[in-house]
C-alpha cells in the first residue's frame, strides 16, 4: 500500500470519528493503522484501527470501516498457551453485519468480497448493540452503506497470529513510498 493512500485513509477515519462525536488524540490521529491485509483491495477489504491500548491483560479499539468495506474471514488462535482472543464488538455507528459460524442466513445483507468467506451466519449490530465471540471462533464483519465505527474490547490483541481463511492475507501491513 503506497504511502499516500494510508494518510487519505486516516483521514478520512478521522472524519467518521469526528462525525460520530468519538474524540481521539493527536497520537493516536497519527497511529491510525491502515490495513489491507495485502490484497490491495483496501475499498473492498480493508480496515482502519485506533488502539487505544493493548497490554497483557486486556486490549480496546476503534475499528473504523468505510462505506461496505470488510474485515477478512479469520479466527484468533491460542498463543503461547494462552487462549485466543476473546472480543467484544460494540457498533457505535452505522450498521455492521457480523457473520460466525452457525445456520446460514439466507439472503444476507453482506456483499461476500472473495471465495475465500465460509461462515454466514448473520448478526447485525445497530448503535448500541453488542456481541462476544469466544476465543477461536471464525468470523468476519462488514460495514452498512454508510460506514460504520465499532469499538472492539478484548483480551490481548496478537493480531499478527491471527489465522485467515484466505491464504494470501498478510496481517501487517507493507507499506510503500
Amino acid at each position: 500500500m503506497k504511502r499516500s493512500e494510508i494518510i487519505s485513509a486516516q483521514k478520512r477515519a478521522c472524519e467518521a470519528l469526528s462525525a460520530a462525536g468519538i474524540a481521539i488524540t493527536d497520537e493516536e490521529r497519527a497511529n491510525i493503522e491502515v490495513a489491507d491485509f495485502g490484497l490491495g483491495r483496501l475499498a473492498s477489504e480493508g480496515l482502519e484501527i485506533v488502539v487505544y491500548t493493548n497490554n497483557d491483560r486486556y486490549c480496546a479499539k476503534e475499528l473504523v470501516l468505510f462505506a461496505n468495506q470488510s474485515c477478512p474471514e479469520h479466527k484468533h488462535p491460542p498463543v503461547k498457551g494462552k487462549p485466543g482472543k476473546q472480543e467484544t464488538f460494540r457498533c457505535r455507528a452505522g450498521v455492521v453485519y457480523l457473520y460466525v459460524s452457525g445456520e446460514p442466513t439466507e439472503n444476507i445483507k453482506a456483499r461476500v468480497p472473495s471465495e475465500h468467506y465460509t461462515v454466514f451466519h448473520e448478526i447485525v449490530l445497530k448503535p448500541g448493540d453488542q456481541y462476544t465471540l469466544a476465543p477461536e471462533t471464525l468470523h468476519w464483519f462488514q460495514a452498512g452503506d454508510e460506514g460504520a465505527i465499532v469499538s472492539e474490547f478484548s483480551s490481548p490483541s496478537l493480531d499478527e497470529a491471527d489465522i485467515f481463511t484466505d491464504p494470501d492475507i498478510q496481517r501487517i501491513p507493507i507499506i510503500e513510498n
